[in-house]
């Protein structure tokens, strides 16, 4: 190039020559021109150069840029496609050409004071299209490289958002990704192992992936709010069990929504005494609060009752949310409700559940003391976290209060805004307060895990408004199919005594599995423990290193009454270990029946006749029913020779009555309800990551993003086998033994994929 100014003229397409504005001047003396490092001769564009697209015009610019240290962007255009000739004209300029605008607010809303890299440089390339015999091309007519900024390095332009592309494939499966809940380090990690690459030298940043998702956001507000009306609709006609409520807002626009199904009801019926109403979750492509009714059935696994979408987080919204949930469960208001620290559901609870008892889920207060507490503390932080944790778990009112004056006093925390509100608020969050209700253990860290991760599952149900509420089904749907699956597998293994106590006996022929589980901790630990009779039907017992201190039992005989200061029997239902210790020791040798609580204890026959006078649209819970039945039909029979001829006798008579029914006049197919054609095949379900059967990935500017307003906690599954097993032949009849005699009946281990069940 030449180092003087130069003014070159070209011919347009049509022969006649260019306007003023298509001729311009290159100033390029080796003083003026900024190239932070040597490039190719045949990189550097110049007057006259020739491209066959402007696509081959940008790539190539694009790489002379980027080899100098900037990135460039589509600027001013002449003309337009498919208008006359199209564009005849395309600007090329330095990402950091012009200046930013600031763009005016409709509504009045002051705008956001963006940072912006804009610095108005100078440098561009300009091409203008000819068509020499009929043959389109275009050319460049004016370049300018003078920046007025400082260029990058190559380690540092690698990073600009031009270089950082994302392929098709990349982004399919980051939309996948982000539908089985991953979060966004962990699919760079995993694209990482998967592309053989260096930790951080993907060609796109975390940043690049939280943009991508961002723009799957892009949705029609209302017209989903209307497509989700119109679902639940239908969703209402198909079963009239199915329930919905909705508020539209003076705008016409969808302002609150919430829904429940036939299943989330009837389970709440038997389980809804103890529920968790999480609401730290927003849908934020539209703008809107999630909310999640969920409990804990008698096998410990946690159960969907009902969902809420909110569009303001104020008293009215839960106080609707409130009222739209007790709609559903037919007034029916539980016992106790766990939620989090927040103020205006707080004051909304007390308004409309009065006789519910309310608390604060400790881990989201235990989530924030690394803000308030570490830098205040220093070095003291750990062993004042620890002393806090032993004032939650104290059983006597009494004993906390002191104890919080000690901690107080210790750690100077008088005047703690956070110290003090946390102490007003002590009677919603401090167990020495909350024992006398009844939780059904979804205080525990390990429960609040599983509730958090039953609440993943939701998350990656991304799609929609109105796909959502489907998806929604799905899951519980499958969590429904996969909890009656455990629970078959956990029948089928025998109950594994621990202390040979009559009373763990007794209570294993009427508990669950997993309330079972619970009693037999306290069996275990109760030997340990010395009662003593301080009073006529009160005991006082304590563990044997202490000398002093401990529990009161109070016991009538009579009456079958008995109670402990503890209250763990009020809090979760579960005897404890001082009441089980008196009972040994006073030659009791069974659990009074009010003291085996009906939500604790396995199928009874008011769960076959719950489905007695159901509709075809009950049919899929029924047959759920119907296997479950089977398997312990088949349990039982198997025993004895004498059980095996009864069962073979009554299920031929049971068979030859049903052959006398008429058949459906629509065929066998028209009824299977989604399973297949032999009904001892269960249907085929996933692992316990929380993917369900049938999820498809779609457009991803169809789909929404949850986000979670804390941080997150570990995700919790259900533990089932993939493989599916048609039972053939009577367990081990090849064998020529009964099951208490055979090896693999009494592993521990015991699979379904061992015994060739259903």
């Amino acid at each position: 190039m030449s180092e003087g100014t130069s003014l070159v003229l070209e011919s347009s397409e049509n022969g006649t020559d260019l306007s003023q504005d298509d001729i311009d001047t290159i100033e390029e003396t080796a003083e003026e021109t900024i190239l932070s490092r040597q490039t190719s001769v045949n990189l550097v564009p110049f007057i006259g150069q020739r491209f066959v697209s402007q696509e081959a015009a940008y790539e190539f610019y694009c790489s002379f840029a980027k080899q100098c240290g900037f990135s460039i962007r589509r600027h001013r255009t002449r003309g337009k496609d498919g208008v006359g000739r199209g564009v005849t004209r395309r600007d090329f300029t330095c990402h950091r050409g012009g200046f930013p605008q600031i763009k005016p607010s409709d509504d009045g809303k002051v705008q956001r004071n963006r940072k912006s890299s804009r610095c108005g440089c100078q440098a561009y390339m300009r091409i203008v299209k000819r068509a020499d015999f009929d043959v389109p091309e275009w050319r460049v007519t004016g370049f300018r490289n003078i920046h007025n900024h400082e260029l990058l390095k190559s380690n540092e332009v690698r990073l600009l958002p031009a270089y950082c592309p994302i392929s098709p494939d990349d982004k399919s499966r980051i939309c996948m990704f982000a539908k089985a809940g991953m979060s966004v380090r962990q699919m760079l990690r995993l694209m990482e192992l998967e592309k053989g690459v260096k930790l951080g030298c993907l060609p796109f940043t975390e940043i690049d992936v939280r943009n991508l998702l961002q723009s799957f956001r892009n949705v029609d507000r209302d017209n989903d709010a209307i497509d989700l009306i119109a679902m639940c609709k239908r969703l209402k006609d198909e079963n009239n069990n199915f329930k919905y409520e909705f508020k539209i807002d003076s705008n016409n626009r969808l302002e609150h929504i919430a829904w429940s199904y036939s299943s989330s009801i009837q389970s709440y019926e038997t389980f809804g005494d103890a529920v968790v109403f999480d609401t730290t979750y927003r849908v934020d492509a539209y703008d809107m609060l999630l909310g999640f009714w969920l409990g804990v059935d008698n096998n410990g696994m946690t159960c969907f009752f009902s969902c809420a979408l909110l569009r303001d987080e104020n008293i009215l919204s839960f106080s609707w949310a409130l009222k739209a949930f007790l709609g559903f469960m037919k007034g029916k208001a539980p016992q106790t409700i766990l939620t989090d620290h927040n103020t205006w559901l707080k004051e909304a609870i007390a308004v409309e559940l009065p006789e519910t008892k309310h608390a604060f889920c400790i881990w989201h207060i235990l989530s924030k003391f690394s803000d308030w507490f570490s830098l205040l503390l220093g070095s003291q932080y750990d062993e004042w976290k620890a002393e806090f944790h032993r004032l939650y778990n104290l059983e006597l009112v009494e004993d906390f209060e002191e104890g919080w004056r000690q901690m107080v006093d210790k750690y100077g925390l008088h005047t703690n805004k956070h110290i003090i509100s946390l102490y007003s608020l002590r009677t919603f969050w401090a167990l020495p307060f909350l024992r006398r209700y009844f939780f059904a253990g979804l205080t525990s860290t390990c429960q609040s895990e599983s509730i958090n991760g039953f609440i993943q599952r939701f998350l990656s149900a991304q799609s929609q408004l109105d796909r959502f509420v489907e998806q929604v089904a799905d899951i519980v749907d499958f969590n429904d199919r996969a909890g009656a699956k455990q629970k078959m597998q956990r029948k089928l293994q025998k109950a594994c005594l621990k202390t040979g106590s009559p009373i763990e006996s007794h209570a294993a022929t009427v508990l669950t599995p997993y309330a079972l589980n619970k009693l037999q901790e306290e069996l275990v630990l109760a030997p340990q423990y010395a009662s003593f009779l301080v009073d006529e039907g009160c005991f006082q017992v304590r563990h044997h290193s202490q000398s002093d201190g401990g529990c009161k039992v109070f016991w009538v005989p009579c009456q079958e009454h008995i109670s402990c200061s503890c209250h763990l029997f009020e809090f979760s239902g579960i005897l404890c270990r001082h009441v089980l210790r008196v009972l040994s020791t006073n030659n009791c040798f069974h659990v009074p029946d009010q003291y085996l609580p009906g939500r604790w204890r396995g199928i009874s026959s008011s769960s076959v006749n719950h489905f007695r006078g159901a509709t075809s649209r009950d049919q899929p819970e029924r047959m759920q029913l119907l296997e479950s039945m089977v398997s312990t039909f088949l349990v039982e029979s198997i025993e004895t020779e004498e059980r095996l001829d009864v069962a073979c006798e009554q299920i031929s008579m049971v068979l030859s009555r049903i052959k006398t029914l008429p058949r459906s006049p629509h065929g066998v197919n028209d009824i299977a309800f989604s399973y297949p054609s032999d009904s001892l095949i269960l249907p085929e379900v996933e692992d316990a990551d929380g993917m369900i059967p049938g999820f498809t990935i779609t457009n991803p500017h169809d789909s929404i993003t949850t986000g979670k307003l804390k941080e997150r906690r570990a995700r919790d599954g259900v533990d089932l086998t993939r493989k599916r097993r048609q039972f053939s032949a009577p367990l081990c009849a090849q064998y020529g033994h009964d099951a208490t005699d055979c090896s693999i009946m009494a592993t521990d281990n015991m699979s379904g994929d061992a015994l060739g069940y259903l």
